[in-house]
């Protein structure tokens, strides 16, 4: 059974992959968004009269930061997705999904006049032949590619640029979930997929909780497709606008993201420390991103080596199905600035001894 575990030991679960959630910068901007008289809170959804300056604020910022014609806020990632998939994908359409994409995207899809169909994680030509096929068979809609630009589970990346080819070339959208490469891949921060945002055919999602810091979701599409979501997207139409407050410190993120690149620098040398140590250290083999799994198999061994690791002060986590396949059962280890280079290293040491201590 799931149960809520306080914060304790060093962070090596979180998403403030740049240390930025309880940063001196955010606090300061946000204690002068206060002093401006910036709201705490929205008092209603945005159609109504829950739709703040600072909401379009960030909105405008967004859009030019990323690259895109338009972007629209919404309370978080979850929600996002769910908004994205239940809404825009049309009766006829096909949406083609990788099988390890978010839960979020599942309800999403779920709520769809879409069919969904999963094909094989990160393979190009499954995507390739299932649109194919599809086509083949009388398909007469619009078929969508699903995907996360990396991987929450397995620290993985997505082939965006193939992806985009056969998206040109069968006429698809393109829906690329940046939630763990946001602030921390691409130019000043913009994601992964920076070289093909703004495409009429790319929708893109950008959560602000990981490495941004502080909380909510920012889609962004054409402003045809933002003004589609405005008009049908019910988790926006029927929700509490987010918090003017969290909407101006999402502005002060993009600005810390493309100001300080010192961050991604520090927390690339700790990607490639890691990357050279575990599979030295303890034959794992590295993931090359901040999110780094050791598969484990049994749920038991996952739960009892995490355990281990939080006795030595170290804040891992165990992840078992359904949140991954059967028999995966792992740590999810998760790179930060909330950590030191030292502290990483005493990390590995300490794992690789529970590891011996604990084998399969």
């Amino acid at each position: 059974m799931r149960a809520l575990a306080p914060r304790a030991g060093i962070d090596f679960s979180s998403n403030d992959y740049l240390g930025l959630g309880a940063s001196s910068e955010l606090r300061s901007a946000i204690a002068a968004a206060l002093q401006r008289g910036v709201a705490v809170g929205a008092g209603g959804s945005r159609m109504l009269r829950g739709n703040d300056p600072e909401h379009e604020a960030l909105e405008a910022s967004a859009a030019a930061y990323f690259g895109a014609e338009a972007a629209l806020f919404f309370g978080g990632g979850f929600i996002a997705n769910t908004a994205i998939f239940s809404t825009l994908p049309q009766r006829g359409d096909v949406i083609f999904y990788d099988e390890r994409i978010h839960a979020s995207a599942h309800d999403g899809m779920r709520a769809s006049k879409a069919v969904a169909v999963a094909v094989l994680h990160n393979d190009v030509q499954a995507f390739e032949n299932a649109i194919t096929a599809w086509r083949q068979a009388g398909g007469k809609g619009r078929p969508w590619i699903a995907v996360e630009s990396l991987y929450s589970m397995d620290g993985d990346r997505a082939p965006l640029p193939e992806l985009s080819e056969i998206a040109n070339r069968h006429d698809a959208m393109l829906v690329i979930d940046e939630a763990h490469a946001t602030g921390v891949y691409g130019l000043n921060g913009r994601g992964l997929a920076s070289a093909i945002e703004g495409q009429p055919n790319i929708v893109s999602l950008h959560t602000c909780g990981k490495a941004l810091g502080v909380s909510g979701a920012l889609v962004l599409c054409s402003r045809v497709l933002r003004d589609f979501l405005v008009n049908r997207a019910r988790p926006f139409i029927y929700a509490t606008a987010p918090s003017p407050l969290i909407a101006a410190g999402v502005r002060a993120a993009l600005h810390l993201s493309e100001t300080q690149p010192e961050r991604r620098e520090r927390l690339q040398k700790m990607i490639a420390m890691t990357s050279q140590m575990l599979p030295q250290m303890c034959g794992v083999t590295a993931s090359g991103s901040q999110i780094q799994p050791i598969v484990v198999g049994s749920d038991m061994r996952a739960v009892r080596l995490a355990s281990a690791m939080q006795a030595h002060g170290f804040d891992i986590r165990a992840v078992r199905p359904p949140t991954v396949p059967e028999g995966t059962a792992r740590l999810r280890i998760s790179l930060t600035l909330n950590a030191t280079e030292a502290e990483v290293e005493r990390m590995i040491a300490t794992l690789a001894k529970e590891l011996q201590r604990m084998p399969v």
